[in-house]
């Protein structure tokens, strides 16, 4: 029995986290924060820093973008499947500024085959929601956790 088969699932999305946390350098270069992992979810926090504004002074909408699509990769990199966005689509609702504590949350709507669905839902630190998000996952080769035995 692999490594891998061993977990249950809980423990081996903590596991595919970790391991892909250690190599996320553009999340940790946002000092982007994982706040919870399970399988098909997870949740990540980003502070919105003057770098991040636009020339209206709120958050430039690339980085709510990137917030939310780190907390898809996250989400769908559960398996032990390394998973990729595909398609992604925003809808920004309200807009940020620096100072605000972005939380992108993260859960699986579908998950067949090599595709999965996730929708994210982006809010401040009042709970006041500021982006929708939803992102269309595929399955490539390679794993987070050797599986050889």
């Amino acid at each position: 029995m692999s490594v891998a088969e061993q977990l249950s699932p809980q423990e081996l999305a903590e596991a595919c986290a970790k391991a892909m946390w250690a190599n996320d350098h553009a999340s940790q270069f946002l000092n982007m924060k994982l706040i919870e992992v399970a399988p098909g979810k997870a949740s990540i926090q980003m502070t919105v820093t003057r770098c991040m504004l636009n020339g209206h002074q709120s958050c430039h909408g690339g980085y709510i973008f990137t917030v939310a699509d780190s907390a898809l990769a996250f989400a769908c990199n559960g398996y032990n499947q390394w998973t990729v966005a595909q398609h992604c689509s925003v809808t920004f609702i309200a807009p940020a500024f620096e100072g605000d504590v972005l939380t992108a949350s993260a859960k699986e709507v579908s998950r067949r085959g090599r595709g999965g669905i996730y929708d994210v839902t982006v809010v401040n630190q009042q709970g006041e929601q500021i982006a929708e998000f939803r992102g269309h996952s595929r399955t490539v080769k390679g794993t987070h956790i050797p599986e050889n035995r």
